[in-house]
């Protein structure tokens, strides 16, 4: 190998390798920041929350269907449109489409015959086992059905994931659920900042948590997704920055290794 093929080898590798360092640096990212209950050991025994489940709060919708082994003398007790689908109907799947009642301010709902019933505060479970107590305290069947539902409950999902608005699979869903529900977090969704919005009463609370930490996830007050809470996923500074003018065009690291390359260039040019 000559005299100029050597330096024009030691010349490019000058200008290659710092440029491939970069491109490494950039590509793999900070991965303490992306993955999940990284301090979690496997095989651990964790403590859940006591009581997750729905608990319905004035404005909500329930539906409150009793079935009997007589029907008709059951289907005094329900508010139905005797099949046919009507605005504020739920449809339970069974052939008619019942409505929904609207708790009130004061938290409760007015059944036909029964009247009023309390149900602020209780879970699905909870309001079938009054409405059933009801039925038989006062001897108006002697062998009620009764089945709850909570058709219009919803969470919802903005930011860096899949945004939208979500319905309840079940009484409970915990907020790893509910991000998986959503469709996960992208890579720019900040993992160590999750806001969570819930009203409570006439307030609005703003909640924070790091799902990046166990004892942060199962031990924050929005561990369990109640209905309406506001899950925003913040975008990582990348993000924010390829967002604005000034940003994308001096703070990503494709920009730095342009720059890194054209020095490069200029340096073996003015060496030769």
């Amino acid at each position: 190998m000559d005299f100029n093929t050597t330096t024009f080898m030691k010349r490019h590798l000058f200008a290659i390798i710092p440029a491939l360092l970069i491109l490494m640096l950039a590509s793999c990212g900070p991965v303490k920041d992306v993955i999940y209950l990284q301090d979690l050991p496997p095989n651990t025994e964790l403590t859940l929350q006591s009581d997750g489940d729905l608990r319905l709060m004035p404005g909500d919708k329930v539906s409150v269907n009793v079935y009997s082994r007589d029907p008709e003398l059951a289907s005094m007790f329900n508010l139905y449109s005797g099949g046919q689908s009507s605005a504020g109907g739920y449809n339970s799947g069974r052939g008619n489409s019942y409505y929904a009642y609207t708790v009130d301010t004061n938290g409760n709902i007015d059944m036909p015959i029964i009247g009023s019933i309390h149900v602020a505060g209780l879970t699905r479970l909870e309001v079938a086992d009054l409405v059933k107590y009801r039925l038989l305290s006062g001897s108006l069947l002697r062998d009620p059905v009764v089945i709850v539902n909570f058709p219009d409950m919803a969470f919802y999902v903005i930011g860096e994931s899949g945004v939208g608005r979500h319905t309840f699979p079940d009484d409970k869903l915990t907020i790893l659920e509910a991000i998986s529900l959503s469709g996960d977090l992208t890579i720019q969704g900040k993992r160590r900042h999750v806001r969570v919005l819930r009203t409570e009463g006439k307030k609005q609370h703003t909640y924070e948590i790091d799902l990046t930490k166990a004892d942060a996830v199962y031990d924050s007050p929005v561990y369990y997704v109640r209905q309406g809470d506001m899950i925003y996923i913040e975008p990582t500074q990348i993000k924010q920055n390829q967002a604005s003018a000034n940003g994308s065009s001096y703070m990503t690291p494709g920009f730095w290794v342009s720059m890194l390359g054209l020095a490069s260039t200029l340096i073996v040019l003015f060496t030769k």
